[in-house]
Order: structure tokens, then sequence, then C-alpha cells
């Protein structure tokens, strides 16, 4: 069945060079059935070459090739280092080493020490999807965990196949459930079935659409059509190379060869339309992709971004086409990590909006749940601080990372931009569009960031002729900042998508020669001149912000600093203030005093105060907050008089004052109540962190038991087939021993029973309970009781015996005593055998009395 070597070699040499289709086979727990049923179903002829990985524990020698040997024609070999890839061979992973592909030839690479980093199925179809570009088969079968969800995706970026089994016929369906679950894709089914559907994709590689006939021309504005009408994308705008390849792959599924016929199939299944959107979308995205960038980002960029505000600043940011959210967590955590190192005094912010065409990958986005092969992008020391792990093995991005992103679904290239940004990461989004379109979306960009704004681009995207608008901060990462130019200049690029002649507009050059954003400078003198005093509060009445002069009204409290509006507040004003917020917290708009009369240290009316407190909306950026204004009033006539000197009057003011003195001993009893929960809290948190970090700990080591426990299983499942065979043979070898009618015991070096044959108990009085009893201890029909001796010199000489011993019962036997050889050539004891020769000296006897007569006579 195997082929001659040179064959082989000249046949791999020749497919390496020519680029050999290959299908990369995942399995784990429960896998080895699937395997060999799908192995089964593959003709022998097929062209393909088959990768066969498995879960197995590194210490446990692979006989996985031998099993799989039996049910498939083709050569079935362990994989060695350097072995060239060929057409209609079967390649088996060994489990102690981990697979990649370079110039058509297998590299072995050391397995990580740590079980649950053995992510060894994703590594290998990474590695086909690089290898293959679009002529990789990706299949992944019964196991536990998540393993090939990753490298699944790779292969169907590149153009490949991808396939999961039907989960209702897996013995343990985690593994292909987990790769449907992350969409990525493209068949499910039965093991049995995998074959035919493998070789009819293959069959559909040759469509030849890029010939660009007038048909299909048409069929593809047709087909752009369908898509702007149910998805609302026009991809007119994408470059055709890129359109055309992910065309030609849902064709190749749907086995439509030519474009007017898949057109057809989409006018008619509607569900195809929406898959072929997602297609088109290309959402190829990782952590810290390209480590250059973010390390010049968190170095150089976000310290030159937080020392130009040293006062603090609330900085937004945007990743437009953030698929599912990896882009957008790293610039998070990115911030985060600055803000650690930098340790400012000043606070900062970082508001993130992520955006993206695809609503599915918003969703995701937004549950912020990723898979364990993250590990490899993320580093252990991240995936500790940042993320916690789930029950099902992946991990989930930590709270309050999550909320500083606000997820959405938007269209780059017709929605309107965020605005007022300080950060833009657009990376590898640009290469998928026309020229046109990125000239278009260049000067929106510049439009959208803050002067001195911050622009990433991928590796292979630059400004172009835009020079006058971005100058590059580092080149080779590819980081731009934003360049001050002329509302002139930019108006001569800006894109002006709708516009009517209907009235009359103001030109850029009718506007006087400036520099900087118009309305934000009006806006800013008006703030400064036009609005009154405020104080932004949270629930407990800590001041969050302050804008405007508020000295009038506010003023640090003796001691030690308190930031609390009911301590800073002056007298007389704390009682009204105190259930102004009270009144506010309870109803849904803004509640006033107004006309509150201020005195002076003599007690006569020096002013007038409107106060208004309003809480915030919960839908907006600061829900539960709530904002106190302070506006000066006239002092009506009636209450300009001088303070009254009537004693009942002094007397009621006195009980007022003495009330507002015992209300601030409860206000302040109640601060230092809060104050004490507050510690309590803190110190609640910091052991509800300890159990965090026990619970992870735990969840690591059921990772570990669960990854072992699989190995186990796939190591049981191979022992166990291979004790099948073992079965097969014993008893193949035990009617052969019976069949030859030879009287045979098999002792161990001790001379001690380790198997006999059934003749062998008309001489010895054996039992099957005499195993591993010594020989000597049983009772024989045998004259020869130097059997034990003769034995052992067998053993110490390894020359055999044979001797012909009689019976008690006038028997003959011819005994024959020879040493016992293992498989490895090693001497365990020997095998006895005994003829049965009484005939023969039966007949012996008569002749010789027959040649004794005639001498007597």
């Amino acid at each position: 069945m195997n082929k001659p070597a040179q064959v082989v070699a000249a046949s791999a040499a020749s497919s390496a060079e020519a680029g050999v289709p290959v299908v990369g086979i995942g399995a784990s727990a429960g896998g080895l059935e699937p395997i060999c049923e799908f192995l089964a179903s593959v003709a022998p002829a097929s062209g393909m070459a088959y990768v066969v990985i498995q879960h197995v524990d590194p210490q446990h020698k692979g006989i996985l090739a031998q099993l799989l040997q039996r049910v498939t024609p083709m050569p079935v070999a362990q994989v060695e280092d350097g072995m060239a890839l060929a057409a209609d061979h079967v390649y088996v992973a060994p489990p102690d080493r981990q697979l990649a592909i370079d110039n058509g030839r297998f590299v072995l690479q050391a397995r990580p020490v740590r079980r649950k980093d053995h992510l060894s199925i994703d590594r290998l179809f990474v590695a086909l999807a690089e290898y293959g570009h679009g002529q990789a088969v990706g299949i992944v079968l019964s196991g536990m965990g998540t393993d090939g969800a990753r490298g699944l995706k790779a292969i169907r970026e590149n153009g490949g196949l991808t396939i999961a089994q039907l989960p209702a016929s897996a013995r343990f369906d985690s593994m292909p459930a987990s790769a449907i679950g992350a969409g990525v894709v493209d068949v499910v089914a039965a093991p049995g079935e995998m074959a035919v559907r493998v070789r009819n994709w293959w069959q559909q590689r040759d469509t030849g659409l890029l010939g660009q006939s007038s048909v299909q021309r048409d069929a593809l504005q047709q087909l752009f059509q369908l898509l702007l009408t149910q998805t609302g994308a026009n991809f007119s705008d994408y470059k055709l190379s890129t359109v055309m390849r992910r065309i030609e792959r849902r064709m190749k599924l749907r086995q439509r060869r030519e474009l007017p016929a898949y057109v057809d199939y989409l006018r008619e299944n509607p569900a195809e339309v929406e898959l072929l959107f997602k297609e088109l979308l290309i959402g190829v995205t990782n952590f810290f992709r390209g480590p250059k960038v973010w390390e010049y980002l968190m170095e150089t960029a976000l310290p030159q971004l937080l020392a130009r505000h040293p006062q603090g600043a609330a900085f937004k940011a945007w990743v437009p086409a953030c698929s599912t959210g990896e882009e957008a967590y790293t610039l998070a955590i990115s911030f985060h990590e600055v803000l650690e190192q930098l340790r400012p005094a000043a606070e900062y912010t970082l508001q993130i909006f992520a955006t993206d065409l695809d609503d599915d990958a918003v969703a995701r986005a937004r549950q912020g749940l990723f898979s364990p092969a993250i590990r490899d992008d993320v580093g252990e020391e991240r995936l500790r601080r940042y993320f916690v792990a789930t029950e099902n093995g992946g991990y989930r991005i930590r709270k309050d990372i999550r909320n500083t992103i606000i997820f959405a679904r938007q269209n780059i290239i017709s929605d309107p931009p965020f605005t007022k940004l300080d950060l833009l990461c657009c990376r590898n989004l640009l290469i998928y569009f026309t020229s046109k379109l990125q000239q278009d979306l260049f000067p929106l960009f510049h439009y959208a960031l803050k002067p001195d704004g911050v622009l990433l681009l991928g590796s292979a995207e630059t400004p172009g002729e835009f020079t006058e608008l971005f100058a590059p901060m580092n080149g080779a990462a590819r980081v731009y900042r934003r360049l001050e130019a002329s509302i002139n200049h930019v108006a001569s690029y800006f894109p002006t998508r709708v516009s009517n002649g209907s009235a009359p507009s103001v030109t850029a050059s009718d506007l006087p020669s400036m520099n900087g954003n118009l309305q934000n400078q009006v806006e800013q003198q008006l703030l400064k001149k036009h609005t009154p005093a405020a104080v932004l509060l949270n629930v407990h009445g800590d001041i969050l912000y302050i804008h405007g002069r508020t000295g009038a009204y506010l003023e640090p409290a003796a001691g030690k600093a308190n930031w609390n509006i009911h301590a800073m507040a002056r007298e007389g004003l704390r009682h009204e203030l105190a259930g102004l917020l009270k009144r506010a917290a309870q109803e849904a708009e803004a509640v006033s005093v107004r006309g509150l009369i201020q005195r002076d240290d003599a007690g006569n009316p020096s002013s007038a105060l409107d106060m208004t407190a309003e809480v915030m909306p919960e839908a907006g950026p600061l829900a539960g907050a709530i904002l106190v204004t302070f506006a000066s009033a006239p002092i009506p006539a009636e209450r300009r008089r001088t303070r009254s000197r009537n004693p009942l009057l002094l007397e009621l003011e006195q009980q007022l004052a003495q009330a507002r003195l015992e209300i601030q001993a409860v206000r302040n009893e109640m601060q230092a109540s809060r104050e004490e929960l507050k510690s309590a809290n803190e110190e609640l948190q910091s052991t509800n962190e300890e159990l965090q970090s026990t619970n992870e700990e735990l969840t690591t080591s059921k990772e570990e038991m669960q990854s072992l426990n699989e190995e186990l299983y796939t190591v049981n499942a191979e022992l166990q087939s291979k004790v099948d065979d073992l079965s097969l043979v014993n008893g193949d070898m035990k009617n052969l021993l019976n069949s030859t009618d030879v009287a045979t015991i098999f002792l161990d070096s001790d001379l001690h029973i380790r198997r006999f044959t059934d003749r062998a108990t008309q001489i010895y009085k054996l039992i099957p309970g005499d195993v591993q009893r010594p020989l000597g201890d049983i009772v024989n029909e045998l004259e020869y009781p130097e059997l034990e001796d003769d034995a052992r010199e067998v053993l110490r000489s390894l020359v055999y015996s044979e001797r012909q011993i009689p019976t008690r019962s006038g028997g003959w036997y011819t005994v024959r005593i020879m040493p016992y050889r293992t498989v490895d050539n090693v001497i365990d004891g020997v095998v006895v055998t005994f003829i049965n020769i009484s005939e023969a000296k039966l007949l012996e006897a008569k002749l010789r009395s027959m040649q004794a007569a005639p001498g007597q006579s």
C-alpha cells in the first residue's frame, strides 16, 4: 500500500512547488471515530493532503497513524521536521510538538509547558491559511474547549473553506459549537458527508470572474444593487479585486460557476445576501495588532497628548470599522496603562466611540467575550489585569474598561462622522477602498479631529497627497498629527454629498482668513460672559466639576479638605441647598429656589440669589449627576429694610439658627458615617478582589484539569482501539497454538507459569488459576525431576535442551526447552514444549524385538 520512498519524495517535491491543497483536521476528546469516518469516505486520488492533529498527552507514544492506516488506502505517516507536503497523503501531528508550515514543508515547534496554552489546532490552521491562500480547508471535530475557532477564522479570511462537525453527532460538542457560534463556519455536516462537500468546493475553484465581460459587469451591478437594497451598504467603492475574491468564494460554496446564475440565486435566497454582506465586510482584527504602533502610542503619542492638558481633560476617540472590538479595547487598555505609568495629578478620561457596519460584530463587541486564543496577542500580564476567565474557558474584558467604549452601527462612507476627537484609529480599512473614496475620507478625518489630534493608520496606508492636513509623528508606525489648515483649503477637499441650489450660501472666501474653528471660539466667549456659575455633584453632594466663579456661594471649610457642597456652602445657603437637592432627586425636572436673601456681617440684606438643581438624564454621559446653578437676582424692595429689632422675631431667628446648627451637626455625623461606610466598602472590595483572584486560580486549575482529562480521553480511545487489535491477535494465537496439538507451557525467568495450551493439561494438572505459580508445584505425569535444572541451564547458556522423557503411565514425550525472546530481543523466560512420541517408541520397541528374534534363533 505504501509507495516507494523515491516516488513519495518526488511527489512531495513537485507538490510543494505546485501548492498542494491541504485539509486540516482538528479534534480532541471523542475525535478518533469522526476522523476515521471522514478519511474512510475520502477518495484515494482526491489530489489533496490531509493533516490530522489531536489533543494528546505529550508523554504518550503516538499510535494514531497506525490506527488511521486501517481505514484509508492513502499512506499515513507521523510528521517529521522538514517533511514535505504531498497530495493523497495523510499526516499526523506528533503529540509532543506543534506544527507550522514553511515553503511547503512541515516545521516542528516546541509545545507550551502549560496545557491551557496548547492551542495546537488554532496554530496549525493559521499556518495553513498563510500557506494555502484559498487552497486550505479547516475541519473541527469533536472536542472540549474552543481550540480551532480562531484558526478557522484565519482560513476563511484567506479564502479557504471552513467546516464544523454537526454538534448533535459529536461525542463532545464544545469545539464545533464554539466555532459555529463565532460565525466562522461555512459548512456544518456529519463527518461522513464532509469529503463530498470538500470535493464539490474544490471542483468549483475555476469560476473565471475576472474576465469582466459585459454580461459579468451587468451581473455585478445587479449584485451591488441587491446588497444596497437589502443591507443599505454600497460596495461599489470597494476595490474590485477584493470584492471579486469574496464573491468567488461564496459562488464555490453554492456551486455556481457563472456570476449571473449566482445573482439569480441571491434573488431567490435573501439569506444568502446577508451571508455575502458579512463576507464582504472582511472582519480581520486582533488585540495589539502591529505591536510597534501601540508601543509608540503608549511611549510617545499619548504622553504628549496628556502633557498638552496639564489641568486634566476628557478625551474622545473614534475607532471606525471596529469589527468585534479588539482594536477599541486595545486602545482603552493602552490609555489605562499610560495613566498607571505616569500617574498624573490631574484627572484624565477617554471616551471611545467604536463603530462598524455589521450589526452582529457590534453585538459581539459589546459583550466583550473572547476565546482563549487572545493569550498570544495580549500576554499573561495584561490577561490577568484586564480580563476575567469565564466558565467556558474564554475571557471577558474588565467592566471598567468596557464602560469606556460606546459601540454603534455606522457606515463611514455615508453616515456623519464623530467630531471634536483627540484620537482617530482607522487601521487597515482604507486598503479595501478605491483611491477616490480614500481621497474623500482624509478631509473627513481632518474635520473630525481637534487641532493636533492623532490619526492612526494601517501599515500599508498613508495620507498620500494630503500632506498639508496631516504630518507624520512616526512614519514607520503610521501615526500622524492633524495640522491646522485654512477653512478655504479644507473646504476644497471636503466631500459634499447632498446639495441644493435653492438658496445662496456663504462660501469660505466670504469669511475672514483665520485658522481654527470659528464656532468653538464664539461659544467659548459666550460661555465665559453669559452663563451662570454652576457645580456638578454626585448623589452624595461631592463636587465633581466647577464652572464659573462660585466664591460668593461656596468657600472651603476649615480643617481637613472637604469637597462636599454641604460643607462648602456659605452661611445662610446650607439649609436651602440641602432641601433643593432633596427635591431635585425626587422630581424628574429642574427645581428652583428664587429670591434667596444673603446678608452681610451686620445682618442686613446684601444680595439675592436664584438656585436651580437638575438631575442629569440616565441616557447621557453624566447619568445620575446633579447640576446646581447660581444666578444673582435683584433684592425685592419690601425686603431691603434693615433688620427688625422685634424681640419675638429675634427669638425665632435664634431658634432657627440653633436648629440649623443642629441640622449641620447631624449632617456632619452622616458625613462621617458615610466615610466609615466608604472605608468598609473599600475593605470589602479588597476582599472581593482577593476572592476573585482565588477564583481565577481555581478556574485556571479547572482548565488544566479539563485539558488533562481531554488528553486522557483521547489516549484512552487510542489504547482501547489497540486493545481491540491485541485481543483479536491474542485469539488468533490461542487458536493457532491449540490447533498444532503440541502441549506448550510458557515460563518466566523464575520458572513461574505465564501461559499454557489446552494440550498441556494432559501432562500437568493445570487449571486457569495456576498462572503465576511455580511449575514445580504442579503434579505431572513425567519422570523428569531434572526439568527445572535443565530450564535454568537454558536461561544461563541460551542453548536449547531436548530430551525424551517417559511418563508414569508408560507414555513418552520429547521435551524441548527453549529461551523466550520478547519483540525487543530480550530473554524473559523459557518455552517448554511436549511432543507425544509414545507410538514412535512402541514401534521402535517392536522393531528392536523383531531384529533381535533372528539372532536368538
